[in-house]
C-alpha cells in the first residue's frame, strides 16, 4: 500500500452523539461487507459492558477501504474510535500520537460539550487537522446553524490556528445514513464525508531511515500474547526479523516479529506478511511491551517521546473479601490473583496505577474517576473475582505548602423547573456557578466542583430530573482545599446476624427505613441491610423468625406485604457507602457491609473516634 493513499483518523465526541453509529454506516457503505453477509450493528463496541452502557470504554481501530469514483484510487481510512466520558480520557490522548487527522462529531441540538473542548484540545495541540460533523441533523428539535457558530467559537478559545479555523463542516444523520457538505443536501449517502477525509485529512508523514514504531495501545492475542500496536514512522517490517524494543527506563530488549497483524473492517485482523510506514499495525513476539515503548530496527536508534497524560485525581482500596461469605461464589479471591490482575490492567491502562499497602490484602487503585474504576471492578466480577473496594476519595497535593485538591469544571443541563434543586445540590458539594445560560431545551449551568463534590453527583441528578438532566465534567486545577463536604444525609441498618432474612422480620424492619434485602437472601453481622432516615446506623435482626405455638388467633395471620428492596448499581453503590463502609463485589452479588463487621469493636472505634 502506498503511504500517499493512506489516512489515519481519530473520531472525537462527547457520550451519546453518534460516534460509534457513524463509524457502522462507515463500515456499511465503503463496502466492507459482503452482499449476503449480516451487518454487525456497534461493531467498535467490542467489550459487554460497552454494548450494555452504550459508552465506549476502550479505543479501537479498524479499516476502511473506499474507492474514489472520481479518479478510481482505493484509499485505506483507518478510523480509531475513541472513548467520549473524561475517565477515560488516557485512552484518548495516547492514540493522538497514531493519527494525522481528526473528526470532530457534535450533536444537531446540544452542540459541542465538555468532553470534546478536552479531546479538541489535546489534537489541536498535536497540529492535528480537523473535519466538524454535525450529527442528527434530521431531527426535529436540531439547530445546525447555532452549533456550527457554537463550534467555530471552541475553535477560538483553544487557540486553533487559521488551518485548524477553516476546517470543514458536514451535516448528517449516521442513523439515516448521510453526510452532506451541506444543511439542505440530497441526504443520500456518506460520499461527502469519504471525499472531504481523503481531501482534508494529510497522508501520513514518512520519515527516512530504519523502521520505527511507537506503541500506542496493546492488545492480546490467545495464540501469540500480547501485541503492540501503534502507527510505523518509518522504514518497513517483516515477519522473522530481529527489532529491538526501546524500554522507558533505558532497557533495550532484542525481540523477533513472529507475527503482523493490519486492521480491517469490523474490527476484524487479517494476518499480513510485511508492513510499511504509514500503516497502523499490531506486532506480535514480545515477552513483555508497555504503552509509550519504541520498537526500532537499530539498538542505538532513538527513543520517541511519549504523550503526557494527565494526572489520575481518584483512589480507592481494594481488598481481598473476608467476609463470613466469602469465596463460595467467586473462583478468583486470592490476594496474589487481585494484584496480578491490577498489575495487568495499568499494562493496557496508563492512566490506572496500583500501590501495595503494608497490609498485603489491600491495594491503593489511583484513576482518573470513579466510573474508570466501577468499570474495573465490574470487569472483576465477570472474570469471577470475589473482591472489597472502598469508597473513592481524591488525591490532594502538597502545593507551596498548602494542601490543594483537585477541582473539576462541569457543565449540567436540566429542565427550567429543576433548576432550583440542582443549584442547591451543587451548593452543598461547595460548587461555583460560573454560567449560565438559558436555552429551548431547558437550562446550561457551568459550574467549578471540588472532585469530591462530584462523587455521586450524577446518581442524584438523574433522580432530581427524572433523567432529563446531562451532566459532563473535565479536570480543572489543584486548589486549596475547601473544607469539609457532606453528601449523605441519612444512616444504614445494620444487620447484627447471621443467616436468610424473614418476611416476618423485613416486615417491622421496614417501618424504620428503606430495604436493601428481600425474603430469603443470605446476609451476616455487619452487612448494611437498608438505609435509616436518621444520620445514625441502626442495628437490626432480619433474620428473626416469627415463634408459632399451637393456638391460632383469627385474622392475626394476615399476608405479609414487603415493599421492592432498592437494589443499587455497582456505581451507585461505591457512591453511596461512606468512609468505614465497604463494597463486596462478587460475580453474583453486590452487597454493602460495615468496614469493621463486629458492633462492639464498631463502637469502641466511634468512641476513639469521638475522644
Amino acid at each position: 500500500m502506498d503511504a500517499r493513499n493512506i489516512r489515519n483518523i481519530a473520531i472525537i465526541a462527547h457520550v451519546d452523539h453518534g460516534k460509534t453509529t457513524l463509524v457502522d454506516c462507515l463500515l456499511a457503505q465503503s463496502g466492507t461487507y459482503r452482499e449476503n453477509e449480516r451487518v454487525q450493528e456497534r461493531a467498535m463496541d467490542s467489550m459487554d459492558l460497552e454494548r450494555e452502557k452504550g459508552i465506549t470504554i476502550k479505543s479501537k481501530n479498524l479499516a476502511v477501504k473506499w474507492k474514489n469514483p472520481e479518479d478510481g484510487e482505493v484509499y485505506t481510512i483507518n478510523i480509531v474510535d475513541t472513548p467520549g466520558h473524561a475517565d477515560f480520557g488516557a485512552e484518548v490522548e495516547r492514540v493522538m500520537k497514531m493519527v494525522d487527522g481528526v473528526l470532530l462529531l457534535t450533536d444537531a441540538v446540544g452542540g459541542p460539550q465538555a468532553q470534546t473542548r478536552w479531546v479538541l484540545r489535546k489534537a489541536l495541540n498535536q497540529g492535528l487537522s480537523a473535519i466538524c460533523v454535525i450529527n442528527k441533523v434530521d431531527r426535529d428539535s436540531a439547530r445546525p446553524n447555532w452549533v456550527h457558530d457554537k463550534v467555530l467559537e471552541l475553535f477560538l478559545d483553544l487557540d486553533a490556528d487559521e488551518d485548524q479555523f477553516n476546517a470543514a463542516f458536514l451535516y448528517a444523520s449516521a442513523k439515516m445514513g448521510y453526510a452532506d457538505n451541506s444543511v439542505n443536501g440530497p441526504r443520500e449517502n456518506m460520499a461527502d464525508l469519504f471525499k472531504t477525509i481523503v481531501e482534508r485529512i494529510p497522508a501520513p508523514k514518512i520519515e527516512k531511515g530504519d523502521f520505527r514504531m511507537l506503541v500506542s495501545n496493546i492488545d492480546w492475542d490467545d495464540y501469540v500474547g500480547r501485541m503492540a500496536i501503534g502507527r510505523i514512522l518509518s522504514g518497513e517490517i517483516k515477519v522473522g526479523k530481529t527489532i529491538y524494543a526501546l524500554r522507558k527506563d533505558g532497557k533495550r530488549d532484542r525481540v523477533k516479529v513472529t507475527k503482523i497483524k493490519s486492521f480491517s473492517g469490523a474490527g476484524n485482523t487479517d494476518d499480513v506478511i510485511d508492513a510499511v510506514a504509514g500503516d497502523i499495525v499490531g506486532l506480535a513476539g514480545f515477552d513483555d511491551v508497555d504503552i509509550g515503548d519504541t520498537l526500532a530496527a537499530q539498538q542505538d536508534a532513538e527513543s520517541m517521546p511519549f504523550v503526557e497524560i494527565d494526572p489520575a485525581t481518584i483512589q480507592m482500596e481494594f481488598s481481598v473479601n473476608n467476609g463470613p461469605l466469602a469465596g463460595k461464589d467467586g473462583k478468583k479471591v486470592t490476594s496474589r490473583q487481585i494484584r496480578e490482575r491490577l498489575i495487568r490492567e495499568t499494562q493496557s491502562n496508563i492512566s490506572i496505577s496500583i500501590e501495595d499497602t503494608e497490609d498485603g490484602t489491600r491495594f491503593l487503585v489511583n484513576a482518573r474517576g470513579a466510573m474508570q474504576i466501577a468499570v474495573l471492578v465490574e470487569t472483576m466480577r465477570r472474570e469471577g473475582f470475589e473482591l472489597l473496594v472502598s469508597r473513592p476519595t481524591v488525591l490532594c497535593k502538597e502545593i507551596e505548602g498548602t494542601r490543594c485538591e483537585p477541582f473539576e469544571q462541569v457543565w449540567v443541563e436540566v429542565p427550567e423547573e429543576q433548576l432550583g434543586g440542582v443549584m442547591e445540590n451543587l451548593a452543598k458539594r461547595k460548587g461555583k456557578i460560573t454560567n449560565m445560560e438559558h436555552l429551548n431545551a431547558g437550562v446550561t449551568i457551568e459550574a467549578e466542583v471540588p472532585t469530591r463534590g462530584l462523587i455521586g453527583f450524577e446518581s442524584d441528578l438523574v433522580t432530581m430530573t427524572s433523567g432529563h438532566g446531562v451532566m459532563s465534567h473535565s479536570f480543572l486545577d489543584y486548589r486549596p482545599h475547601c473544607g469539609e463536604i457532606v453528601t449523605r444525609l441519612t444512616g444504614t441498618l445494620v444487620s447484627m446476624e447471621q443467616g436468610k432474612t424473614m418476611p416476618y422480620a423485613l416486615d417491622m424492619i421496614q417501618n424504620r427505613g428503606k430495604l436493601f434485602v428481600s425474603a430469603g437472601e443470605e446476609v451476616y453481622a455487619g452487612m448494611i441491610v437498608g438505609e435509616n432516615p436518621r444520620t445514625e446506623d441502626m442495628p437490626v435482626n432480619p433474620t428473626k423468625a416469627k415463634q408459632l405455638d399451637n393456638m391460632r388467633a383469627s385474622g392475626s395471620d394476615k399476608g405479609i406485604q414487603l415493599a421492592p428492596p432498592v437494589k443499587l448499581s455497582l456505581e451507585r453503590a461505591i457512591e453511596y457507602i461512606a468512609p468505614d463502609e465497604l463494597v463486596e463485589a462478587t460475580p453474583q452479588f453486590l452487597r454493602m457491609r460495615k468496614r469493621e463487621l463486629d458492633e462492639n469493636k464498631r463502637r469502641k472505634l466511634a468512641k476513639a473516634g469521638k475522644g
